[in-house]
């Protein structure tokens, strides 16, 4: 006996089961109830909380809830406005107070409305219609010539829990945010300067300079912080600080090379103030340092800027980085005088020499065998404030002993040599 199975009867009831998915699915999502209405006065911070974990379908639903809440609230402002203008006496003034009121609901709610649009965006959804439908039924519009529609609106404002009294509550929170973390960038900066000072390294610009950004950080972080006590969102302010931060890093990145080229000087110190040096094809005094550029005083007395960045991508040469120097220095005498008569000379004028150091040792010894000439190499040492000093005193004295001794100085000569040929 043969059995049969036809697939018919199978695909009979998957085409049953998707059928029902495609009509059941999209009305249970669009019977879907919100979850955050349950208490209109929730907190704004804490309604952001609700919503981060729904999705855009959800959020959708919660969004359409609590602008059905708004219109609500709307709708009865209207009613009540209305009645307002066709009354006079205590009884208008009772109905304008209730206006002032539900006002400053109305616009709570819209608050909340906003912190659901915003996550409701972030996920994907479209809240445009949303937004303008709050703009166009927000905003208070008084007469102002009707002195006590004005006065009673201002009187509920600043008397309400979501009005005044709240205004109130955040600039004072605001304040004492500021100063907190004024007080806090003060202590860190201290702390970021004694600890600079112990460290022993790095000059007094460049712990100004930490100092400073320290306290500037934090302050400016303080700031940040205090902005959200207004009920202001951060996230989006934060995002245009970073792309503008990247703006203009990008236009200025030359001078943030020289900025930090200037860190690095600043922090290892090749030179300071005061010192003489060779940088970048310029010779001179430092004069003065910033975290941009540097100042060279020249030997002929011109101010050279020099930025950074050029100083510390080429060579640098402290003269006075030491306190002593080697003076060098080349004497010759000609082939006829007496070698030994002549470093005798140099060695009593070296001795002689007041500033001349005797440790370490001078050295004068024959160098070379020149074209004219028997070069001596003569290598004093001298306080680096000395240099110049011993080096123009002990050429002229050198000079002067060896004239009065007879020790000859050669210098380039020629001969001409003729030849006279017969006139054949």
């Amino acid at each position: 006996m043969r059995h049969v199975h036809s697939g018919r009867p199978l695909f009979r009831w998957t085409a049953l089961v998707a059928l029902l998915v495609a009509v059941i699915m999209p009305a249970a999502l669009s019977s879907q109830v919100a979850q955050t209405t349950t208490d209109p006065a929730v907190e704004a911070d804490h309604l952001g909380l609700m919503v981060m974990p729904l999705r855009r379908d959800q959020l959708a639903v919660e969004a359409e809830a609590w602008v059905q809440l708004v219109q609500a609230k709307a709708a009865e402002l209207s009613q009540v406005e209305i009645a307002a203008r066709s009354t006079d006496g205590d009884a208008q003034t009772a109905l304008l107070e209730q206006v002032a009121e539900l006002r400053i609901e109305r616009d709570a709610l819209a608050e909340r409305v906003t912190v659901v649009l915003d996550e409701w965006h972030r996920k994907g959804g479209d809240p445009e219609e949303y937004h303008s439908y709050l703009t166009a039924i927000s905003g208070v519009e008084v007469d102002v010539t009707d002195t006590n529609a004005l006065w009673t609106t201002i009187r509920v404002w600043i008397t309400s829990p979501d009005g005044g009294v709240r205004l109130m509550t955040r600039l004072l929170l605001f304040m004492a945010m500021l100063t907190a973390a004024w007080i806090v960038a003060g202590i860190l900066s201290g702390l970021v300067r004694k600890s600079l000072q112990r460290f022993g390294k790095g000059s007094d610009l460049l712990r100004d300079f930490f100092v400073k950004i320290t306290r500037q950080l934090t302050a400016l972080v303080g700031f940040v912080i205090a902005l959200s006590t207004l009920g202001i969102q951060i996230g989006p302010l934060l995002a245009a600080m970073g792309a503008a931060g990247f703006v203009l890093g990008f236009a200025l990145q030359g001078t943030l090379s020289n900025f930090a080229s200037g860190v690095m000087l600043l922090m290892y110190r090749p030179f300071d103030i005061g010192d003489a040096v060779e940088v970048a094809g310029v010779m001179g005094v430092v004069d003065s340092m910033s975290l941009v550029s540097t100042t060279i005083n020249t030997f002929d007395n011109r101010l050279v800027v020099i930025p950074n960045n050029s100083i510390w991508g080429g060579v640098i040469t402290n003269i006075t980085g030491n306190d002593t120097r080697r003076v060098d220095m080349v004497f010759g005498i000609g082939y006829s005088d007496d070698i030994d008569k002549a470093s005798r000379i140099m060695h009593d004028v070296i001795d002689s020499h007041e500033k001349v150091l005797s440790d370490p040792t001078p050295v004068i010894k024959v160098h070379e065998l020149a074209d004219s000439s028997v070069n001596f190499v003569v290598r004093p040492w001298a306080r680096t404030a000395d240099y110049w000093d011993v080096y123009w005193d002990v050429t002229r004295k050198v000079k002067e002993r060896f004239d009065a001794e007879g020790v000859s100085i050669p210098f380039p000569q020629r001969d001409v040599h003729m030849y006279q040929e017969s006139g054949a």
